[in-house]
């Protein structure tokens, strides 16, 4: 069973931060297959499974430094381990519009991702790594992060959210080798102005 984790912080005031991306693009591929991500699993909301795709979306509902407090359980209830998992989350190292799929490495200074890898004993296993970093000046990226998305990126954003969610999709149905070639060299700032 994949476990597709989107990371992020619960609660409405952090619905539409930055921070948030692995939430929403979680929010994209339940309404593409007609789940509702609402079923308690530990500290996490979880979906049946999508399609006929032997996976289940999962939003963590602890704090982004927590996240990987949900795996346990889910490893448990689905008899799964960190190989199974496909993570979707915000990345202040690559530009808004861009993405990346890896299949293991560091956490980048991610605290979500550090949680993840502490909590499972592995660094392997798959991200879809959404850019979020302006190409104005931030001056403080923990402020930025926890902020509300801009009028000016939102657009950007939501196509850049649509794009991870096929990519998630993508990982599903071709494996990463074919997702990476095909989405690693995207990128939407190249189409915004058409």
């Amino acid at each position: 069973m994949r476990l597709i984790v989107g990371l992020g912080n619960p609660g409405p005031e952090y619905a539409d931060t930055y921070h948030n991306v692995g939430f929403r693009v979680v929010d994209i591929l339940a309404g593409r297959f007609g789940v509702r991500v609402n079923i308690a699993c530990g500290p996490a909301l979880i979906s049946n499974r999508i399609g006929s795709e032997d996976a289940v979306l999962v939003q963590p509902q602890t704090f982004m430094n927590l996240s990987g407090s949900v795996l346990p359980k889910l490893f448990e209830r689905f008899e799964a381990s960190a190989g199974d998992v496909i993570t979707v989350y915000d990345d202040i190292a690559l530009p808004l519009g861009k993405l990346r799929i890896r299949q293991k490495g560091s956490a980048g200074g991610h605290n979500g991702v550090k949680s993840l890898i502490s909590s499972s004993g592995s660094d392997e296993f798959l991200r879809v790594r959404v850019g979020i970093l302006p190409e104005r000046p931030v001056e403080s990226l923990h402020d930025f992060v926890l902020s509300r998305v801009a009028k000016r990126d939102r657009d950007l954003m939501e196509r850049a959210e649509a794009a991870a969610a096929d990519a998630v999709e993508a990982l599903l149905k071709e494996g990463p080798e074919k997702a990476m070639a095909t989405f690693n060299r995207l990128d939407l700032r190249e189409s915004k102005e058409e």
